[in-house]
């Protein structure tokens, strides 16, 4: 009788804190451990699995640092599972770009020329697949922006729900994690001089980009966001800020009020 050859491997044995690694990951994957749900101490854990309290330390620091987890406030409260969708995408990117901005090992013209990847590209996609829900919360936005002045605390944070806002439209989840990412870590363009006529053109330049989104327009779109990032380039060369020519992040009043209909 001939052999018969089966499609059998063999598969490494796992550590101990890959193990628990991997059933904790299943658990929160499967549904078993939702959103908000407090883990077990660790002594608990390590009785469970059968392991030693080192080796589920080892194990849930992975989990968190893959955003899978996240330290509830104070020294005694321990570890809650976090949703695992494009908000915590935008989370966990914003911890590793916060991270690497502090110690600078991103320079800032890495950070503008990937602001231009990330949202030309969103608002051509806008203009291509936004709803009325879209339409309405941009709308309500610039509201905001036309009512207040250049100098207001609230306008970073009008500008961060603006621009995420429009990838949110992009249909793309995981562009609109990268964007809001980057809008509340990176704060693009941060030290670019702030007066009244930068307020009102970038106020009319997300005008602009609410009518093209708004008419479905995807060049048009596209040719707005990329004309609203280069006249915030050229404002900063022209302002002497030639570290920002290049890019950075956003501080309060880049984007104050403007009197025009949308």
């Amino acid at each position: 009788m001939a052999d018969t050859t089966m499609p059998f491997s063999a598969m490494p044995i796992q550590r101990p804190r890959q193990q628990v690694q991997n059933q904790i990951k299943h658990a929160i994957l499967e549904g078993s451990l939702r959103d908000g749900d407090r883990l077990p101490a660790e002594t608990s854990l390590a009785q469970s699995f059968n392991v030693s309290r080192a080796t589920i330390r080892e194990a849930l620091r992975s989990l968190i640092e893959s955003g899978l987890l996240v330290k509830g406030p104070g020294t005694t409260s321990g570890l809650y599972v976090q949703s695992v969708d494009h908000n915590s995408l935008s989370r966990a990117v914003s911890e590793r770009l916060s991270s690497v901005l502090d110690i600078g090992s991103v320079t800032p013209a890495e950070v503008s020329n990937f602001r231009d990847l990330l949202e030309v590209p969103s608002a051509r996609l806008a203009a291509e697949h936004r709803t009325d829900e879209n339409l309405a919360k941009l709308h309500e936005i610039i509201d905001q922006e036309r009512s207040t002045t250049f100098d207001d605390p609230a306008i970073p944070e009008l500008n961060a729900q603006f621009h995420s806002e429009i990838a949110n439209a992009s249909s793309n989840r995981v562009l609109a994690a990268f964007v809001s990412a980057l809008h509340r870590t990176a704060h693009p363009l941060a030290f670019v001089h702030t007066d009244e006529q930068l307020g009102k053109e970038s106020v009319a330049h997300h005008i602009q980009l609410y009518r093209a989104i708004k008419a479905q327009d995807p060049a048009g779109a596209a040719d707005a966001m990329q004309g609203h990032l280069n006249y915030l380039r050229e404002h900063a060369i022209a302002n002497g800020r030639n570290e920002l020519a290049h890019g950075v992040g956003q501080q309060p009043g880049t984007e104050p009020a403007l009197s025009s209909d949308h």
